[in-house]
């Protein structure tokens, strides 16, 4: 037995440097638990401090390459560590790619819920802030996307493909 599967049985849960609890366990592209010792894909280191641009352009490249769960951890860091002022965007944009997951994993209720969730919250940040194109990004295009989707899932009733159905957090590339 090894000195990982015996401190789990000695505590029932894995522990960081710092004791914290932290779910060791590898995950697949969509943030799923996998089972101990199986390959996993590169967990996203979290409290990363980034400029909002290096946040949306890391967001961008995780949600191309099909990684949803991973960018709502980027978004989740700038909404944890940014001014106070733009938190709720951040967390709309946490909750539009956690949405996004959801519904990749086949959750088409939560799925569908949490995209119209974090279109809200990027609208209503817009019109409280006068602030529609946010370090680039559209917020009206990223809520017309959530809502498309969300309906999209709906419709459908099953999972979708998180790479195909990714949005353009910058707009649309000419």
């Amino acid at each position: 037995m090894s000195a990982a599967s015996e401190a789990r049985q000695d505590d029932a849960r894995d522990r960081d440097t710092g004791g914290r609890a932290r779910n060791a366990r590898p995950r697949d592209g969509l943030g799923r638990p996998l089972p101990y010792g199986a390959d996993g894909v590169e967990r996203q280191p979290e409290g990363v401090v980034r400029t909002p641009e290096e946040t949306v352009a890391e967001a961008q490249a995780l949600l191309d390459a099909g990684k949803p769960f991973h960018a709502h951890e980027v978004f989740e860091d700038a909404w944890k560590s940014g001014p106070e002022d733009e938190r709720a965007l951040w967390r709309g944009l946490a909750q539009l790619a956690v949405g996004l997951t959801h519904a990749a994993r086949g959750n088409v209720t939560g799925g569908a819920r949490l995209l119209r969730r974090g279109a809200g919250g990027t609208t209503d940040w817009a019109a409280l802030t006068g602030r529609e194109r946010p370090y680039g990004m559209d917020l009206g295009e990223l809520s017309a996307w959530a809502h498309g989707v969300a309906a999209e899932v709906e419709r459908e009733g099953s999972a979708i493909d998180a790479r195909e159905s990714a949005p353009r957090l910058a707009g649309r590339s000419s």
